[in-house]
């Protein structure tokens, strides 16, 4: 180090440029791990989140093109393509919101951090409401679209049995659980859809009637403000899909420009969905005298009507089943996607003790919270029973506007209240305000949600009281469910996953237990042996304690080189004390073995695989003092606060339960709990 004459160490200019260096490192490597962790999360990637988000994008042109053409006529493709550019806004607030907290529960979880679990609660609310209410109207579409191959479909009767059919076969495989395969498969639905829907769009302007003007009234009335105000707010179901891709953000991990292409994919699609699609179905099915058929008798099958514009007839027909196919698997699709929402959610709100933990409880066999799924599938048929779109449609509008409101206003706060945080995401146009960058974005986001919201209220009667109800019913679950059980109501509570697992019976008849000669060797030895003598049975032979004793191996050495003869005896004295322990509980027998291997913890995850053992007890080590941040100083947290790197390795990669015993960090005496 260069020195003064004082011998002193030289300052200034060297010491910055240390600390300069230090932080491209730093960034250098916060960057390599984001590059690593995009890589190595191989389940879930941006197809997938790119075909949740435009899920329900896609399907909004097979059931609510119709709605939003009879109430704004020909100024209809303006309000789509505004919906659309809302969808952009939306899009980028979600994703600011989801890098800096990566949890399920979207616009919910956002509110958690940025406000309180109250307002967070109502936001979740709101949000299940509307999965629920896309669910049934999606349902309801399909026996319409049915009935343009099959006219006897177009009966109230067929409507609801098909429609309760659909909703509880979707609601059966989610609760039987959804594979990320079933994701990947979604992604090339929502690409088939897409190109299906362009196809058709070129076949109408090249094979269909002479084009009008998709922008006139037809000589009608140009539509009123509260026609406008609630087709806009009705459009914005395309968005809903955004909250569902939200709430996969716990298994996701994208990089800065895997980020910007889900938002560019996304809002591209969405563009030509509503925008495209919407103005050739104007041009094909023009306004006349204040009336389109799009809003008349293609109602809800609107892309029928664009269909049957084509000529020859037998185009036409060919089209007409084409139509219906892709309608029928694209709406099935979305009916699953919105129960699948409803579940993330419900357990998002059940693990922090918003809901009642019944509600987000897991199944024993297929671990999804199976009672919120049945329960939103019995509410779900309750809407369809009702069968008034528009009303669905607006109650809709009130829980999403509500829902996306919060969100955007929570991602401006937190960027006052994380503002030292690290995004690997941020909304852009950002204008500086106290020395913060405040969103222009999200400002706008914020500002049309409300502005929509307050129109579905003052235009939408059955929207605001059924909204209402539905809300003030929600808060009393939620408040009571929190005075009951103690816990103040704008207070964050999370409970363990293992809460919400089905409690289940389990035999223990063969246990792994990995013994190192110290003390506690003779805890978790007994504490194996009660268990296993408990599972005593003549019939199917006697309960096994498999004793092993990992050896450590150096990698200068080959596995089954000769050791010194003192660290044998030490492994062969430990295994014959585990042995006396184990045998002394009546009909438990014990095997033991010397197993060599790089490290413990992967010694005895494989020794449980090879052996198919139903447990492991394990001597829990103690955790590791070293502090994080070693880069620039090493101050920071402990690595971990509880347990030390074997026991989380064994408790991540085992194949079966790990029971943990072990005496508490800087505390005399033993404790026993079960490993999730």
């Amino acid at each position: 180090m260069k020195r003064n004459d004082d011998g002193s160490a030289a300052r200034g200019r060297p010491r910055a440029e240390r600390l300069r260096r230090g932080a491209e490192t730093l960034e250098s490597l916060e960057g390599r791990v984001e590059q690593l962790e995009a890589r190595l999360t191989r389940g879930i990637g941006e197809p997938a989140i790119v075909a949740v988000a435009v899920s329900t994008a896609s399907a909004s042109v097979y059931f609510a093109l119709g709605f939003v053409a009879r109430d704004a006529l020909g100024v209809t493709p303006l309000v789509l393509l505004a919906v659309a550019l809302f969808y952009l806004v939306t899009s980028l607030v979600y994703l600011e919101g989801n890098v800096l907290h990566p949890e399920r529960g979207g616009a919910s979880t956002f509110a958690r951090y940025a406000f309180n679990e109250l307002i967070s609660f109502v936001a979740g609310w709101a949000i299940v409401l509307d999965y629920v209410l896309v669910a049934a109207i999606c349902a309801v579409a399909v026996p319409h679209y049915l009935a343009a191959l099959w006219p006897a479909l177009d009966a109230r009767a067929w409507e609801i049995a098909i429609a309760g059919a659909l909703i509880a076969a979707a609601a059966l495989r989610n609760a039987r659980g959804l594979g990320v395969e079933r994701l990947r498969r979604s992604f090339w639905i929502g690409l088939l859809n897409l190109a299906f829907l362009v196809v058709l769009a070129a076949l109408v302007v090249a094979l269909g009637p002479p084009l009008g003007d998709p922008f006139s009234n037809g000589g009608g009335p140009f539509p009123s403000v509260s026609d406008l105000a609630f087709a806009a707010a009705v459009a914005t179901v395309a968005a809903t899909g955004i909250e569902a891709a939200s709430g996969l953000a716990e298994e996701v991990r994208l990089s800065r420009r895997a980020l910007r292409r889900v938002v560019g994919a996304g809002s591209f699609s969405v563009a030509v969905l509503l925008g495209g699609v919407s103005i050739v179905a104007l041009a094909a099915l023009p306004v006349r005298g204040g009336q389109t058929p799009l809003g008349g008798e293609y109602l809800l099958t609107p892309v029928v009507g664009l269909a049957e514009t084509l000529s020859p007839p037998a185009l036409a027909d060919a089209a007409r089943i084409a139509v219906v196919a892709m309608a029928t698997l694209v709406l099935g699709r979305v009916v699953t996607s919105q129960l699948l929402g409803v579940a993330r959610l419900t357990y998002s709100l059940a693990t922090y003790q918003q809901v009642p933990s019944a509600l987000g409880r897991l199944h024993e066999r297929w671990a999804t919270p199976h009672l919120a799924i049945s329960s939103a599938a019995v509410l779900a048929f309750a809407f369809v029973a009702i069968g008034d779109v528009d009303l669905l449609l607006g109650l809709y509008a009130f829980g999403a506007l509500l829902a996306f409101t919060i969100a955007h206003l929570s991602v401006l706060v937190l960027r006052f209240r994380e503002r030292d945080r690290r995004r690997v995401f941020a909304v852009p146009l950002a204008v500086p305000v106290r020395g913060v960058g405040v969103p222009l974005p999200a400002v706008f986001g914020a500002l049309a949600g409300a502005a929509g919201w307050v129109s579905v209220i003052i235009l939408h009667a059955g929207a605001r009281w059924l909204g209402l109800a539905w809300m003030l019913f929600g808060l009393a679950l939620y408040v009571g469910y929190r005075r009951t059980t103690g816990k103040q109501l704008t207070r964050r509570f999370r409970v363990p996953e293992a809460v919400l697992r089905e409690p289940q019976e389990r035999e223990y008849r063969s246990i792994l237990v990995p013994v190192t000669g110290d003390p506690i060797d003779v805890e978790i030895v007994s504490t194996a042996g009660r268990l296993a003598a408990e599972e005593g049975d003549e019939a199917e032979g006697p309960p096994m304690l498999e004793v092993i004793y990992p050896l450590e191996m150096p990698l200068s050495l080959p596995l089954d080189a000769s050791l010194p003869e003192e660290r044998l005896e030490q492994a062969r004295r430990a295994l014959q004390r585990a042995k006396a322990v184990g045998e002394e509980y009546e009909g438990v027998h014990v095997q033991t073995a010397i197993v060599r291997a790089r490290s413990a913890g992967q010694a005895i995850v494989q020794e449980a695989r090879r052996r198919g053992v139903e447990a492991i007890v394990l001597a829990a080590e103690a955790p590791s003092r070293t502090r994080g941040g070693g880069v620039l100083g090493g101050r920071g947290a402990p690595l971990d606060r509880a347990l030390g790197d074997i026991t989380r390795y064994v408790l991540d990669k085992a194949p079966c339960p790990v029971i943990l015993t072990a005496p508490p960090a800087g505390e005399v005496g033993e404790r026993s709990g079960v490993g999730p």
